[in-house]
């Protein structure tokens, strides 16, 4: 199964790569297969590429689902 994420780009680095926050971890990725993406935008990520920008409102449902699904799982570990 192959997970996207969707990431916040903080800052563009050398080479064509941003250092971006994913719901507070923030790792360095290429965007080589992304045109014209700028601190601000949202990507979705995998296996460290941004594939493609996101609208910031689906972005932050996509996020909130992810939260919630999280706040599941660990009800049921409790």
């Amino acid at each position: 199964m192959c997970l996207a994420i969707p990431a916040y780009i903080e800052q563009l680095t050398d080479g064509n790569r941003a250092i971006v926050n994913m719901s507070g971890i923030r790792k360095e990725i290429s965007l080589a297969l992304v045109d014209n993406a700028v601190p601000g935008d949202y990507v979705v990520v995998h296996v460290g590429f941004a594939l493609q920008k996101l609208d910031p409102i689906e972005a932050q449902h996509t996020l909130a689902m992810f939260a919630e699904m999280s706040s599941l799982n660990n009800n049921d570990t409790a």
